[in-house]
């Protein structure tokens, strides 16, 4: 087929999860990525290489991108010739989210300079090296890009997901009660009619 749609999960999903969207473009084919990238600079390698081996170059390539795979997305394939982007609550702001994420763990960022790497009680790995390369490689996104966004999203504020899209063009929906992971039935709905009516 000449249309390609390559789906990014986010973090502990799953490409599987392509399967949603194949009823949405019938007449493409659905590609999961099952990336094994846990930072922007592998991304930067690993995604290039698998854009060119999965898409070609004469295919017309949508990406669709939840969370994480957003962020990755952003940094990896911005010389990709990938027509338009739909992203489910992207991660568009890392610098913000890590800084976030050093308040909630109370880490100075003087103590993180110093460690290196420090694990947190929620989960989530802060490393320096980690918040260095976002500050010296800012996203510069130019694909024409659709966002769905959840009002109770706990990791990314409206204000920032507001500015990321007013920067870029991008249009918002947002789903009142939304969490950042769209799994309910419900919110699985939702997103079925964002996407069908930003086509």
């Amino acid at each position: 087929m000449d249309k390609t749609i390559l789906y990014i999960h986010g973090q502990y999903g799953s490409p599987e999860e392509a399967a949603h969207y194949q009823s949405h473009f019938k007449d493409c084919d659905v590609i999961g990525f099952d990336y094994a990238s846990n930072s922007p600079w592998e991304a930067k390698d690993e995604f290039p290489k698998f854009f060119d081996s999965v898409c070609g170059r004469h295919k017309t390539v949508t990406v669709i991108a939840n969370s994480i795979g957003a962020f990755f997305a952003m940094n990896a394939l911005t010389e990709k010739q990938v027509e338009k982007a739909y992203f489910i609550s992207p991660v568009v702001n890392m610098e913000k989210l890590i800084e976030d994420m050093m308040i909630w763990a109370n880490v100075s960022e003087e103590e993180l300079r110093e460690k290196g790497v420090i694990e947190t009680s929620f989960g989530q790995t802060l490393s320096w090296k980690y918040l260095s390369y976002v500050r010296q490689h800012p996203i510069d996104w130019k694909v024409p890009t659709h966002i769905l966004y959840g009002s109770q999203d706990h990791l990314t504020s409206f204000a920032t997901i507001s500015e990321f899209a007013g920067q870029i063009g991008a249009t918002i929906t947002v789903m009142e009660n939304g969490e950042h992971w769209f799994h309910t039935e419900e919110q699985m709905r939702f997103l079925d009619h964002w996407i069908e009516s930003v086509m």
